[in-house]
């Protein structure tokens, strides 16, 4: 049994082994299988389908009868390409229409939502391996925007969902990378962030972090001034007080790494969860006291160090 693959970001396309079976789908029929697909979670009405596919047509009974004639099309297609009982089954049960998917299908967006919903409310330092391997896989599934060269109001709604997901997902692989210290493919993320996003400051803040972490505090100094650039340009404004900060410290040289991330609560047991809690808590304040000394012998040598200057 073959696998159906359905791709939805980019051009939209089916698949069966070797054999792309999109041209066998009319246009409409293609619009309607890509709703259900998104949407595949409950049965819809048909009067609500016919309004939101083809509302502007010029009546109620028109975009009725357009729904019907569609409906026909797509289930004779999907009953003549697919095998049936294992990939896309179409239920017309009354005024109700629903999508299931066959225990052959794969579809990219499914992946990727399930992905998304896997992370949530899990920031992206304390993210598993396992769950940054499976946000990676998602986010290169995400080659495109969803159903490029569709302009339905429908489809754009839902090309916005996805791409903020999409967003999300990488900026929680940025944080996941610089707590490993991983600052190579933590850079790469955030530049695919900025292709959608150039003025989104909290993204060319976490690079400029990245830049000087990685040892390159001239390129973490460069990305301030493309930050304060798109800012300018897009939004009129000028770099959050946050983000000075941030370039004070890099421009001085008094950026210090993230301390890496604690595996998840729920494989370690109560006991040793508690101490790794106090150990991180100790490691903590001896990091504070190693900034404060460091602070306090550079001003010392500098007392030291100015009546010699003055002497010259």
């Amino acid at each position: 049994m073959s696998t159906i693959r359905v791709t939805l970001f980019g051009p939209f396309r089916v698949q069966s082994g070797e054999a792309n079976l999109t041209g066998q789908f009319s246009y409409k029929a293609q619009e309607l299988l890509c709703y259900l697909l998104l949407h595949r979670d409950h049965p819809h009405q048909r009067e609500t389908l016919a309004s939101i596919l083809w509302g502007d047509e010029n009546t109620t009974a028109q975009s009725r009868k357009t729904l019907r004639q569609t409906l026909w099309q797509l289930q004779t297609t999907l009953n003549s390409s697919i095998e049936s009982g294992h990939g896309l089954v179409l239920r017309v049960e009354g005024d109700l229409i629903e999508l299931n998917l066959g225990e052959a299908v794969w579809l990219d967006t499914a992946v990727f939502e399930q992905a998304f919903a896997a992370v949530q409310g899990v920031p992206g330092p304390e993210m598993s391996a396992s769950d940054a391997q499976a946000l990676h896989r998602a986010v290169e599934l995400y080659r495109a925007d969803l159903l490029e060269g569709w302009y339905q109001d429908w489809c754009l709604y839902e090309r916005e969902r996805f791409q903020n997901m999409y967003l999300m997902l990488l900026d929680k692989l940025m944080g996941y990378c610089e707590a490993r210290y991983n600052y190579e493919d933590g850079l790469i993320y955030g530049m695919r962030i900025l292709r959608y996003d150039g003025a989104r400051e909290r993204t060319h803040r976490r690079l400029m972090r990245l830049y000087c972490l990685a040892g390159d505090r001239s390129a973490a100094l460069r990305q301030f001034q493309r930050c304060a650039a798109a800012l300018e340009d897009e939004l009129g404004v000028t770099p959050s007080r946050r983000t000075m900060m941030l370039y004070e410290q890099i421009r001085e040289d008094q950026l210090t790494p993230m301390l890496p991330a604690s595996p998840a609560p729920t494989t370690i047991p109560g006991s040793a969860a508690a101490s790794l809690s106090e150990v991180l808590s100790s490691l903590r304040q001896i990091e504070a006291a190693l900034t404060d000394l460091q602070r306090q012998v550079q001003r010392e040598s500098e007392a030291v160090t100015a009546p010699l200057k003055g002497q010259r």
